[in-house]
């Protein structure tokens, strides 16, 4: 288990999880959310108004397929399993981890899709998102871990006991 990757819905925790695993592991941590920014020089939100959602996936397929670390803890937006490239990467590079939550739970901890960046289509509510990603999360996990009714630290210790850590 050379890298973890933790794929899933926008509000799962995949920063949060990711940032306290990585600590314990004595691993590093990378958002890949943050180095889009940062390569980009602007918000996520802005490059989705800037150059539309293909524009979009095109930069985080690219960043995410160039990433070359070891020994990290890698948390890429809930939009990386439409990024072919990227995802075949990340199965070559590490373990595949969905954080896995209901849509009621994901409904109920997002405020604003939008401001998030979330890559919604125009039209697309978040329930279509959620079921249009799941299938793409199961196709991509090595491992799931089912969120529905645990706390943080619930989450980040079962993460950890299936990591056999």
């Amino acid at each position: 288990m050379d890298n973890i990757v933790f794929i899933g819905m926008p509000a799962v925790g995949k920063s949060t999880v990711g940032v306290i695993v990585a600590k314990r592991l004595g691993y590093h941590f990378v958002d890949t959310d943050i180095l889009i920014q940062e390569e980009e020089k602007m918000l996520l939100k802005d490059i989705i108004a800037e150059r539309g959602i293909e524009g979009f996936l095109e930069v985080e397929d690219r960043v995410n397929a160039e990433l070359d670390v070891h020994h990290a803890v890698i948390s890429p937006g809930g939009s990386v399993v439409y990024c072919e490239n990227a995802m075949r990467h990340y199965k070559e590079i590490g373990t595949i981890v969905y954080l896995q939550a209901s849509y009621d739970t994901i409904n109920r901890r997002i405020q604003n899709a939008k401001n998030r960046g979330v890559v919604l289509r125009d039209g697309q509510t978040l329930k279509d998102l959620y079921d249009e990603r799941v299938q793409l999360f199961e196709k991509y996990a090595d491992i799931t871990i089912c969120e529905d009714g645990l706390r943080l630290e619930d989450t980040i210790q079962k993460v950890l006991d299936v990591l056999h850590t």
